[in-house]
């Protein structure tokens, strides 16, 4: 029987090339022109040499992750901040090198014929870095040990990433986080930044339940015919088939699929965990491991019910789950129209991802629900203060009739009685505007016209200042 083979050093040599064009293309310019509205804070972060942390960039698949890594090498080419044969990318998962520890992979790197110079700075990229055992004890110990190296790492599981990093990288990694595409970026990617007619932004935002959640649909035409393959098949099932079982163990696919399914076809509406198990016949236990690999895979996020005090139910037995990002809905269920039955949820989701980048709003976030005289009260969207006191609500309206029967926002309207406040925010279709109902003032805007400003806003200012809600004055 002939001796089994190892894959010997020049191979693995040999085989970085492909992920290091520059090594011998030293006017490399990435081919992708069009950038994230995150990138130049996300550059800012990388290449800024006061910044002696390594940063962990983190999100959903498909999103832009590697494309904006591939243009931050460009960019710092074309800044000379580094000479190319000091740039090193490689991804973790890539089958030559997925038993490869992180300091192998630097030393391969240093192995190349480069003639690398130990004290020059140089940028080392691992991508998908979630896929190796104990990534984040090899990465502290590298950060510690070569300091004019700056480590920059990737993936797509937000808990194991997140957590790994607190744990591990306290005052060595700093987080950030790539969300789906807003819908400003949408727009933006559209080329279609100049249509600020109401009507035709609607038309736009329907587009962007559709298939504006990523930017490889918007640039290729023929995906958006078949967006179901794309995000069903590409997406979706890459994560149940393989990063779930890989980083979790997890045997049941067709169980956690089906769970997938039905909080998919219910986001944005409220969930009874008890209900939840009844009909899809799985454990109470289960089902709430199960939410927190999909959260950890960004496919879904959970929000939890207040009342009308902002108080907590004392048992999170009831909690809304939204879909991480809009376009998702229609892959799974089919494509959603202007008047689809379901589009009030599908538009509160799509409104509720535009916060996903930012971590203030979402450890804020609430919902309220609460019976008065026997009636159920709702607010869509409460953000809450350090003491958990409603400070704005919000409540999510695809329809303008609202706007001249302000009677109708009952739970709305006593909830800020209750709190205090002065002011609420409603969305609309088309209208916008303020009037006073019972001394609080309600401030109308159009849903498109929201989701632009926040986009705007968390791109410009971070996303921390909750007054981007109460500035339609």
């Amino acid at each position: 029987m002939d001796q089994f083979l190892n894959i010997p050093k020049n191979t693995l040599l040999t085989a970085l090339d492909k992920y290091n064009p520059w090594w011998k293309d030293h006017s490399y310019v990435s081919p992708f022109l069009q950038t994230r509205g995150y990138f130049n804070s996300f550059k800012k972060l990388v290449l800024d040499s006061n910044i002696q942390r390594t940063i962990i960039l983190m999100g959903p698949r498909r999103v832009g992750k590697t494309v904006m890594l591939n243009q931050l090498v460009s960019k710092a080419l074309k800044n000379n901040q580094f000479s190319p044969k000091n740039i090193f990318f490689i991804s973790v998962d890539d089958p030559l090198y997925n038993k490869t520890s992180l300091e192998e992979l630097l030393n391969l790197f240093q192995d190349t014929s480069l003639n690398h110079q130990k004290n020059v700075k140089k940028l080392v990229i691992f991508d998908e870095i979630q896929y190796l055992k104990n990534w984040e004890n090899h990465l502290k110990v590298l950060t510690d040990k070569y300091p004019n190296i700056k480590f920059v790492a990737s993936g797509s599981s937000a808990a194991v990433l997140k957590r790994k990093s607190d744990e591990s990288g306290a005052g060595r990694f700093t987080d950030f986080f790539l969300p789906a595409l807003t819908f400003k970026e949408f727009i933006d990617f559209s080329n279609k930044t100049r249509r600020n007619d109401i009507n035709e932004l609607n038309k736009e935002f329907i587009n962007y339940i559709n298939f504006g959640g990523y930017p490889e649909p918007i640039l290729n035409k023929e995906i958006q015919t078949n967006i179901r393959k794309f995000i069903g098949q590409d997406i979706i099932d890459k994560v149940l088939l393989r990063d779930l079982p890989n980083l979790y163990g997890i045997q049941d696919i067709q169980e956690l699929n089906s769970l997938l399914t039905m909080t998919a076809f219910n986001s944005a509406r409220e969930i009874n965990l008890e209900e939840l198990s009844k009909r899809s016949h799985i454990a109470k236990n289960t089902i709430l491991k199960y939410l927190q690999y999909l959260e950890a895979s960004f496919l879904i996020k959970r929000v939890y019910r207040i009342d009308d005090t902002g108080k907590h139910l004392q048992r999170a037995r009831h909690f809304k789950v939204y879909l991480a990002n809009p376009s998702m809905y229609p892959a799974l269920f089919g494509k959603i129209h202007e008047n689809s039955d379901n589009i009030g949820n599908i538009v509160e989701t799509a409104i509720f991802s535009q916060y996903f980048h930012s971590t203030y709003f979402l450890k804020n976030f609430h919902y309220a629900r609460w019976k008065t005289n026997s009636q159920e009260r709702e607010v869509d969207m409460v953000l809450v203060d350090a003491h958990y006191k409603p400070n704005v609500l919000l409540e999510i309206k695809w329809s303008d009739r609202h706007y001249k029967n302000p009677n109708t926002l009952k739970g709305l309207i006593s909830m800020a009685i209750k709190n205090k406040l002065k002011e609420v925010l409603v969305t609309s279709k088309t209208k916008q505007g303020q009037m006073t109902y019972k001394n609080i003032k309600i401030i109308f805007i159009p849903c498109v016209v929201l989701c632009k400003d926040v986009g705007n806003f968390l791109l410009e200012e971070g996303g921390i200042n909750r007054d981007l809600l109460l500035s339609y004055k």
